[in-house]
C-alpha cells in the first residue's frame, strides 16, 4: 500500500465555549450577593449599560411558577426556556453568531438579534413579588429626616458605629501596661496571635527567635497580656483560659485546680474519678462543676466577630390557593440593568475612528448578552426551583420526616437540563418556606434502601428519626446503636450499625455511654436539689 497525499473536506460539529457563553455559565452558580458585586463592575466598565430606573417597563425575566398537588403539572409557562445545556431559545445553535459579527445600524442589529435593544427587567412582576413577598413577612418603612429610606442615597450602615475588635481592645491596654519600646513590640506580636475566641496557640516557641528576645521576657509580657480584659484572654488551651478566670475571682485552690487539670473527665461525666482526685465531697464537687459552668470558655467572641451577612432567599414557596405551592422569584435579588440605546444612536452618528467605533461595538454586544444572561438565570432558577417543590411536596406538606431521597439527574431529567447545569443553580441559592428558609442543595439527599422492599428512604429523614428516637429515650433505657438499628428496621428502613453512628456523631450526638451518664447526672441534681429544699422546708407534722 502507497503513502500518497491527499485533500479531503470533512464536515463535523463541536460545542465552542466562546466568552459569553462561559459568563453566562459563570453566572449561574453565583449567589445573589457574588452577583450584585458583578453587575455593579459590569455597569462601571460598560458606558452603554445602566441600572434600570423604577418607572422601566417591559417584559418580566421569569413568571411566578404554581405547582398543585392535584395535577402534579408545572404551570409556570416557561416551557420555552430550558436553561443552559437544554433545548431553550437561548443557546441555540449558530445564535451566537451575531457575536462575531461586525455590527451595523441599529435597524440591522435588531434584525441579527431578532430583537429590541430595549431589553430590561420589568417593573411589573417585580412589583407583584415585593408585595406577595410583604404579605408574607410586613416590612415596615421608616423615614429619616423627611426623606423616604428607598432612595438610593439613603445608606443605613452610615448609622451604625464601627464595632471595637478584640485586637484594637487588647492594644488600647497594651499602651497602658507597658513603657518599653521591646516590651511593647512582644506584645503587639502576640496580640496579633490571637483568634476570634482569645486564644493564642498552645506553641509560643518560635516567637522569641523571630523577634530577636529572650524567652524569659516574652513569658513575662505574656503574663501580663493574661491579666488583660476579657479574663481568660491570651491563654493557650482551655484548661489556662478557665486557670486565669478562677484567679481573677479568687477560687483557684488546689481542688479547683486538680478539676481544671482534668477536664477530660468532666467531659466524659466520670464524677467519681474527679471527686477522688479533688478531695471533696459530692456536695463540693457539685458547686465546683457549677462555677466551671459559670465560666465563659471562648472570651473574646464579645469583641469585633465579623459581621453576619443576612441571608436573602432566592425563591419563595407560599401555599396556593388550590392546595398546591406557589413558587416565585424574590425580585429584590433580580439585578434590573438595561441597554442605553439612545446613548449607541448617538454615538454611532459622530464615531468616525475604526477603533472607537469597534470599542461601542464590543460594549454593545457585552451589555446585550449580560442583560440576556440575567434574564435566563433566572427563568432556569425558577424552574429548577419549581421542580424540587415538585418533587419534594410530602416535606413541604408534612415535614422532614417526608423528605424523599433526590439527585440532580431526576431534576435534570425532569426539566430537561444537564445535571452540570442543575448543579451550577442549586449553588449558593436559598428558598424560603413555611418551614424555614433552606439551601437548594439541602432538598437532595442519598436513599437508604426500604427493609420491606419498598419506596427508599431520604438520608436526611433517617437522620431525623435517629434523633426522635434519642430525644424520647428514657434515662433508665438509654438506645444503643444497635437497639437504635432494630427500632429503624422495624420501621422498614434498613440501615447498617456503622451508618447510625456516622448519623449520630454527624448530629454532634454522644454515644449511649456518655448520654447515660448526661442524663444519670441531671437526674442525680435534679433529686439532690429536691432533697435540699425539702430540708429546708419541712412538711407540717
Amino acid at each position: 500500500m502507497a503513502l500518497t497525499q491527499r485533500l479531503e473536506f470533512r464536515q463535523s460539529q463541536s460545542l465552542v465555549m466562546t466568552p459569553q457563553l462561559m459568563q453566562a455559565i459563570k453566572l449561574l452558580q453565583l449567589s445573589n450577593l457574588d452577583l450584585t458585586t458583578f453587575v455593579e463592575e459590569e455597569l462601571e466598565r460598560n458606558p452603554l449599560l445602566e441600572r434600570a430606573s423604577d418607572e422601566a417597563g417591559g417584559e418580566a425575566p421569569a413568571e411566578a411558577g404554581q405547582f398543585s398537588d392535584r395535577d402534579g403539572e408545572d404551570s409556570s409557562g416557561s416551557g420555552d426556556a430550558d436553561g443552559f445545556g437544554g433545548s431553550g431559545d437561548a443557546f441555540e445553535p449558530g445564535q451566537e453568531e451575531w457575536m462575531s459579527k461586525d455590527l451595523g445600524t441599529r435597524a440591522e442589529i435588531e434584525q441579527t438579534l431578532d430583537t429590541g435593544l430595549d431589553n430590561v427587567f420589568s417593573e411589573e412582576p417585580a412589583e407583584a413579588a415585593v408585595r406577595n413577598a410583604q404579605d408574607a413577612a410586613p416590612t415596615t418603612y421608616t423615614e429619616w429626616g423627611g426623606g423616604a429610606s428607598g432612595d438610593e442615597d439613603y445608606n443605613l450602615e452610615a448609622f451604625v458605629a464601627a464595632e471595637t475588635t478584640l485586637s484594637d481592645h487588647l492594644a488600647e491596654q497594651l499602651s497602658v501596661a507597658f513603657t518599653g519600646a521591646a516590651q511593647r513590640m512582644i506584645g503587639q506580636y502576640l496580640i496579633d496571635l490571637v483568634d476570634e475566641a482569645g486564644y493564642l496557640p498552645p506553641d509560643l516557641g518560635q516567637a522569641a527567635e523571630r523577634l530577636g528576645a529572650s524567652q524569659k521576657d516574652v513569658d513575662d509580657v505574656l503574663a501580663v497580656l493574661q491579666k488583660f480584659d476579657p479574663p481568660g484572654v491570651c491563654a493557650r488551651n482551655l484548661s489556662e483560659c478557665l486557670a486565669i478566670q478562677l484567679r481573677e475571682l479568687d477560687r483557684y485552690d488546689p481542688a479547683m485546680q486538680a478539676l481544671v487539670e482534668h477536664l477530660d473527665l468532666l467531659a466524659k461525666r466520670d464524677i467519681a474519678a474527679l471527686r477522688k482526685l479533688c478531695g471533696v465531697d459530692d456536695e463540693d464537687i457539685a458547686d465546683m462543676i457549677g462555677e466551671i459552668r459559670r465560666l465563659n470558655p471562648k472570651p473574646g467572641m464579645k469583641f469585633g466577630s465579623a459581621r453576619l451577612q443576612t441571608m436573602v432567599p432566592d425563591v419563595y414557596v407560599r401555599p396556593g390557593p388550590d392546595g398546591g405551592w406557589h413558587v416565585e422569584l424574590n425580585s429584590d435579588t433580580l439585578p434590573r440593568v438595561l441597554v442605553n440605546q439612545t446613548y449607541y444612536s448617538e454615538l454611532s452618528k459622530k464615531i468616525g475612528k475604526d477603533g472607537d467605533k469597534s470599542y461601542f461595538t464590543d460594549a454593545l454586544q457585552n451589555a446585550t448578552w449580560l442583560v440576556r444572561a440575567l434574564d435566563q438565570r433566572a427563568r432556569t432558577i425558577l424552574k429548577v426551583a419549581t421542580e424540587i417543590v415538585r418533587q419534594q411536596d410530602g416535606f413541604f406538606t408534612h415535614g422532614v420526616a417526608h423528605l424523599r431521597p433526590l439527585n440532580l439527574k431526576a431534576v435534570a431529567d425532569a426539566i430537561q437540563m444537564h445535571e452540570s447545569t442543575v448543579s451550577r443553580v442549586t449553588a449558593n441559592k436559598y428558598m424560603a418556606t413555611n418551614r424555614g428558609t433552606f439551601e437548594l442543595k439541602y432538598f437532595f439527599t442519598a436513599s437508604i434502601a426500604s427493609a420491606d422492599g419498598g419506596e427508599a428512604h431520604s438520608a436526611e429523614a433517617v437522620r431525623h428519626h435517629i434523633k426522635q428516637l434519642i430525644d424520647s429515650e428514657e434515662p433508665s433505657a438509654i438506645l444503643s446503636d444497635d437497639t437504635i438499628v432494630e427500632r429503624l428496621r422495624a420501621s422498614g428502613i434498613d440501615i447498617a450499625r456503622r451508618t447510625v453512628a456516622k448519623y449520630r456523631e454527624a448530629m454532634r450526638i454522644p454515644s449511649s455511654v456518655q448520654r447515660r451518664r448526661d442524663k444519670q447526672s441531671a437526674l442525680g441534681n435534679v433529686l439532690s436539689t429536691a432533697l435540699s429544699d425539702r430540708s429546708r422546708n419541712p412538711e407540717p407534722a
